[in-house]
């Protein structure tokens, strides 16, 4: 198992620098992670200095809250395309979910789908917030719009990933999509209980530590 290739290699703290973004980005040159998962504004220079490497550039939609307007959403997903972006990590309008409003979920995930033009779409449910059937509710309206991965969690709410929130979203859309823990996955082990319980990507600032 290349447990390397599990892994995202994440950087999104609101402070972080061109430095950070350049010590990650080398980080994941030496150690293949799969990607390096920046803030927008950081996808131009990762992308530029991980050409010819086999380290992907994912980015964030709507994040951390996951309230702005579909189109800004939308918006922001066609210019982070434009600039590089291998892989596009969405956070879904939880309020709108709770509210049972599932047609206005669904419709966003399908927009961002069309705009990132087939590029790997993870949809960010942020499980710590949800009942687990707004969980399942979640992970089937992501699966039917088409998206690749369900991912737990943003990392800037109150919880991160669980075990048993992997199982249950594993369980919920079987197993022709990915499932992606996120959120205080910090260890070796860690990482191996999320791969059991169902994970196949796994979104970490500790990356190099677990590795």
């Amino acid at each position: 198992m290349e447990l390397n290739k599990y892994i995202d290699h994440t950087l999104l703290k609101p402070d972080a620098t061109i430095d950070d973004i350049f010590a990650l980005c080398n980080e994941a040159k030496e150690h293949h992670f799969m990607s390096v998962c920046v803030n927008p504004c950081y996808v131009p220079f990762a992308k530029t200095y991980l050409e010819g490497t086999d380290v992907k550039v994912c980015t964030v939609i709507g994040f951390p809250l996951g309230n702005n307007l579909t189109r800004t959403k939308v918006d922001e997903t066609k210019q982070a395309i434009d600039c590089g972006a291998d892989e596009i990590d969405m956070v879904i309008n939880v309020g709108m979910l709770k509210a049972h409003q599932d047609d206005y979920v669904k419709e966003e995930i399908i927009l961002i789908r069309q705009a990132s033009l087939g590029h790997i779409l993870k949809v960010i449910i942020e499980t710590c917030l949800l009942t687990d059937e707004e969980k399942v509710r979640a992970c089937l309206l992501a699966k039917d719009a088409g998206a690749d991965f369900v991912k737990t969690s943003t990392g800037f709410s109150k919880g991160g990933a669980t075990v048993e929130d992997v199982r249950l979203m594993r369980k919920t859309v079987g197993n022709d999509m990915g499932v992606k823990a996120s959120g205080g996955i910090r260890t070796h082990e860690d990482l191996l209980k999320m791969i059991e319980a169902g994970a196949t990507r796994i979104g970490t600032s500790n990356g190099t530590k677990i590795i």
